[in-house]
């Protein structure tokens, strides 16, 4: 990396941020690869810049072609799911063949791809199969939603990037959880590959919605000792609620870490692979109490899950994000 852009990320950790960000415009302009790939990342998240897809997709795409890899597949990734721009399903699962000669990770997400029985815009071609378990609340169960390399995948992703659940507290600092002491890792639309794009759309499919509609993935490790306590994920005042909750479990061999439904006396341990659903408000569009759930404490062994939360309307299109 270049040493002034280095010296620039030093300047942004320590609350220089207009200073940082004179270095990272005056290097983009330059054409410098890796300081274009950090100005469309500022862009994506509004970091000192005010929040633009369209144009971090535009300075990803010339970061790319400056030869920065990453920003490449970063593009791959936002032509698979559509997040910004046009989506090109078929066009996506090219490039990534091409990664896939000299990456690895990207090698197993091809394979994984070439593993599903998709249409050609990446869409399952028959339903997932679910019973339902419960009628209040809403559960329904979909065993083996996710084959074992699909779940293996995901962890392998989620790994370097846990850190613990934090809130943000009233003086904007970051606080740990009171109520949820896993590590998570969000598997962001910068880095949602096309193979883990596929498995939301089969999300969207189990929960009945669209792909738009979820929020990004998110994977959640409880190691032993680590808890998520009583809550419901539909939140207070939302007006784009969180209608249901689907979540995965990705591995077996742990104690504990059952997810508990106390309203209803009901308790669940997923197999690799299977899936719940269900749903977190009342057909009046109240928060529904018999939803609270919590993740029992792990008592040995790790356990990993993926969440993702599915919105009553669409979070995003192709200008970005649509308001909460």
């Amino acid at each position: 990396m270049n040493p002034e852009l280095l010296h620039a990320v030093e300047l942004a950790a320590t609350g220089e941020g207009h200073a940082a960000r004179q270095i990272v415009v005056r290097l983009a302009g330059e054409g410098d690869p890796d300081a274009l790939y950090t100005w469309a990342d500022m862009h994506w998240r509004g970091v000192l810049v005010d929040r633009d897809w369209p144009e971090a997709l535009r300075l990803f795409q010339a970061a790319e072609a400056a030869g920065n890899s990453v920003a490449g597949q970063v593009v791959t990734n936002l032509m698979a799911s559509g997040v910004t721009g046009r989506r090109d399903w078929p066009g996506a699962v090219e490039r990534l063949a091409r990664e896939a000669e000299s990456d690895h990770q990207r090698a197993f997400a091809l394979g994984l791809i070439e593993e599903m029985d998709l249409d050609e815009a990446g869409d399952p071609r028959q339903p997932p199969a679910g019973e339902q378990v419960l009628s209040a609340p809403d559960l329904r169960l979909f065993p083996r939603l996710f084959s074992q390399p699909e779940c293996l995948h995901l962890r392998s992703l989620a790994e370097p990037l846990f850190g613990p659940s934090l809130v943000t507290g009233p003086n904007l600092e970051q606080l740990p959880d009171p109520i949820r002491t896993s590590d998570g890792a969000s598997i962001h639309h910068l880095i949602e590959d096309p193979a883990v794009h596929a498995l939301n759309r089969r999300l969207a499919m189990a929960t009945g919605s669209t792909y738009p509609c979820g929020e990004v993935l998110l994977v959640l490790r409880y190691r032993p000792g680590q808890h998520y306590l009583n809550h419901i994920d539909a939140l207070p005042g939302l007006a784009n609620q969180r209608m249901r909750t689907v979540l995965v479990y990705l591995n077996e061999g742990y104690q504990g870490g059952q997810t508990q439904f106390p309203a209803v006396g009901y308790a669940f341990r997923g197999q690799t692979g299977d899936a719940i659903v269900f749903r977190n408000v009342t057909d009046d569009g109240q928060r529904d109490q018999l939803s609270i759930h919590a993740g029992a404490m792990v008592t040995m062994g790790n356990k990993y899950l993926a969440s993702r939360w599915i919105r009553e309307r669409a979070m995003f299109d192709e200008s970005g994000p649509v308001g909460d």
